[in-house]
């Protein structure tokens, strides 16, 4: 990962995490505490998928169903086909050539492009190069309480 997909992933978590300081697991007096606003992607933290490994920055349970996940995905791959869902959702290619699918409309786009899938729209988005594609997926999962 080059240090500019580093510091971009550190600048969206940081403006998840700034959204709303409740998120944090345990209290503190200080709610800007640096080391609960850090996460660090490891790849050997990640969790392995069929078609490569995801590393959730922010889950769905830490900060009130707002979420950040790093998805790899090998050449040819996709994690899923073309699917549509009640929420909104923005992919962030960071590394790799991805081709996005959306309302039966595709373009290939390359790193730094950012892909938005609105609300209900069938999308998906897949692996179009030889080397290993490395998105974020930004979502807000609408948790019933």
């Amino acid at each position: 990962m080059t240090w500019i997909s580093k510091k971009l992933t550190l600048m969206v978590f940081a403006f998840f995490a700034l959204m709303d300081q409740s998120w944090a697991q345990e209290p503190s007096s200080d709610p800007l505490d640096i080391s609960r606003c850090v996460n660090t992607y490891d790849p050997e933290k990640a969790s392995p998928t069929k078609v490569g490994h995801q590393f959730w920055f922010v889950n769905k349970e830490s900060l009130d169903g707002r979420t950040l996940k790093l998805s790899a995905v090998g050449p040819g791959m996709a994690t899923h086909p073309p699917h549509q869902h009640a929420e909104d959702e923005f992919f962030f290619v960071l590394e790799g050539t991805a081709e996005f699918f959306l309302n039966g409309e595709t373009r290939i786009v390359q790193p730094y492009t950012t892909l938005y899938c609105p609300s209900q729209s069938l999308h998906g988005i897949k692996n179009a190069g030889d080397t290993e594609l490395k998105y974020l997926v930004i979502k807000k999962y609408n948790l019933t309480k």
